[in-house]
């Protein structure tokens, strides 16, 4: 298993969300009353940036300047939305499941040693690692349920986005524009560049 190919399966699952108004810029993004701080986020960039020190990135697809800070601020707030849609829905994750999934990819990645370098291809804070390995968990149930409900495989990631799309709609939704703004044609975070006020969906 690549680690990369999951987080860009998180990262899709994006809602497609039209910006509007103005709120507080200490937060980089909010998911109702949910907030995740700029300071959090920019932790996340500086952690990877250093985790890259001293390791042999050659063949590596590695993000950078605002791309690195768009794809973490799209993390944190994917992993809220499908915390809330599995919730809104009776599914859950605990620590534990979390924990069984992620010593089952660092076994699968060659090991703890191996662990650092998997990450740095993958644009991962280690730090953030128990949190996307719950967010996986909470894809794939997702994922589940609406096949279950009727919904083909083929389909099923598509209606995932609308009902993540639906969640975002109803909590509302905040999102710094230095971290880049939502592209409505690719439901992704594109970078921006701009580093002062803040975007507001709802």
């Amino acid at each position: 298993m690549k680690l990369g190919k999951k987080i860009i399966g998180l990262v899709s699952v994006s809602a497609l969300l039209l910006l509007t108004g103005c709120t507080n810029t200490n937060a980089a993004i909010t998911v109702g009353k949910k907030s995740v701080s700029v300071a959090r986020v920019q932790e996340s960039i500086t952690n990877i940036l250093n985790a890259r020190k001293g390791v042999d990135t050659t063949g590596m697809s590695l993000l950078t300047g605002s791309a690195l800070a768009a794809s973490q601020a799209q993390f944190f707030l994917i992993s809220q939305l499908l915390e809330d849609e599995g919730k809104s829905i009776g599914i859950s994750v605990t620590p534990a499941e979390a924990l069984k999934e992620k010593n089952a990819a660092i076994k699968q990645v060659g090991g703890t040693a191996a662990l650092p370098k998997a990450l740095i291809g993958a644009n991962i804070d280690a730090k953030n690692l128990d949190l996307y390995f719950t967010s996986v968990l909470y894809s794939q149930r997702l994922i589940a349920a609406i096949e279950k409900s009727g919904v083909s495989a083929a389909d099923s990631s598509t209606a995932l986005t609308v009902a993540i799309t639906e969640m975002a709609a109803k909590e509302g939704i905040t999102i710094n524009p230095r971290f880049g703004k939502w592209d409505t044609k690719t439901a992704t975070l594109i970078p921006a560049d701009t580093t002062s006020g803040a975007v507001k969906t709802k």
